[in-house]
C-alpha cells in the first residue's frame, strides 16, 4: 500500500506538468508581433525602427477640377449640368451675392474703396458686397477669431435637428492664426455641420505662403483634426460648385465638418 501511494504522488505532478506544457490546444505561442496598440488618442501600429515622418514624403493633396484652362469639361460625369444659365453668370459676375465675403482690398479688384458699400449700378462688385452684408450678421469679414463662433452656430443647428449647415469663408492667412486651430478642433470633436471654405491666394493680404507655413497648404491639416477635406481649383466655378454642394449635403446628413481649400491667385 505504501508503494502504491508513493507511485501516485509521483504520477500526479508529472501528469500536471504534461497537462500544462505539452498539448498544443491548451496553450498558444505568443510573440511581440501580436501586440496591438491600445492608446485612446491615435490609431496606429507598433514599429521597431526609429523613423521621423518627413513632411515632404507624403505626396500633396490633389486639386479637383472640372474644366481645363480652356473652359472645356474634362469628365462629363462631373458636369453639374446647371440648368439655369443665369445662375452660372451670377456665380461668375456677382461673386458676393450668394454669401461670399471677399477679404480683399477693393483697390486690388479695381473698385473704388469709398464706393464699396454704396452701390450705383446692378452687376457691380459694390452691389454684390452690399447685398452680402445685408444678409450676414456682424460687421466683420470672417477672420480667424470668428471661426469658433461659426462652429458654435453649427452646433446650435445640430441641436435643433434641422437641415441647416454653416459655411465659413476665410483665407489662408486666417488659417495661420491660433483661433483657426480652435475652430477646426471644436468642429471635429463636437461633430458640427459646418463647411470651412479657405481661399488660398498664395499671399493672404501681404504675406506669401512660404512665410506662413511649411506644410502642404490648408487642406492637409484637415485629416489631422479628423475633418473631411478636399482641395479644388478656385478658378473653376464648377469645381467649387460641386465640392460645396456635396460638402453641404453630407455635413447636414452626417453631422460632421468639411474643409474645402480653393486654390487661386492674389
Amino acid at each position: 500500500e505504501a508503494a502504491r501511494l508513493a507511485s501516485e504522488r509521483i504520477w500526479l505532478p508529472r501528469f500536471s506538468l504534461r497537462f500544462l506544457s505539452s498539448p498544443p490546444h491548451f496553450q498558444q505561442e505568443f510573440t511581440s508581433l501580436d501586440e496591438k496598440p491600445k492608446f485612446p488618442g491615435a490609431s496606429a501600429e507598433f514599429v521597431d525602427s526609429l523613423n521621423f515622418i518627413q513632411p515632404n514624403v507624403i505626396s500633396g493633396i490633389p486639386i479637383y477640377r472640372v474644366m481645363d484652362r480652356q473652359g472645356q469639361i474634362m469628365n462629363t460625369s462631373e458636369d453639374p449640368k446647371v440648368s439655369d444659365n443665369a445662375k452660372g453668370i451670377r456665380c461668375w459676375r456677382e461673386s458676393g451675392i450668394r454669401g461670399i465675403i471677399l477679404k480683399l482690398e477693393p483697390g486690388h479688384l479695381g473698385v473704388n474703396p469709398r464706393a464699396v458699400f454704396h452701390p450705383k449700378a446692378s452687376g457691380n462688385l459694390e452691389l454684390s458686397l452690399s447685398l452680402t452684408h445685408s444678409v450676414c450678421a456682424g460687421r466683420h469679414s470672417p477672420w480667424s477669431s470668428l471661426l469658433p463662433p461659426a462652429v458654435g452656430a453649427a452646433y446650435s443647428f445640430k441641436m435643433a435637428q434641422g437641415d441647416r449647415a454653416v459655411i465659413c469663408y476665410f483665407g489662408e492667412g486666417a488659417a495661420s492664426e491660433g483661433d483657426a486651430h480652435a475652430g477646426f478642433n471644436f468642429s471635429a470633436t463636437l461633430e458640427c455641420p459646418i463647411i470651412f471654405f479657405c481661399r488660398n491666394n498664395g499671399y493672404a493680404i501681404s504675406t506669401p505662403t512660404h512665410e506662413q507655413y511649411r506644410g502642404d497648404g490648408i487642406a492637409a491639416r484637415g485629416p489631422g483634426y479628423g475633418i473631411m477635406s478636399i482641395r479644388v481649383d478656385g478658378n473653376d466655378v464648377f469645381a467649387v460648385y460641386n465640392a460645396t454642394k456635396e460638402a453641404r449635403r453630407r455635413a447636414v446628413a452626417e453631422n460632421q465638418p468639411f474643409l474645402i481649400e480653393a486654390m487661386t491667385y492674389r
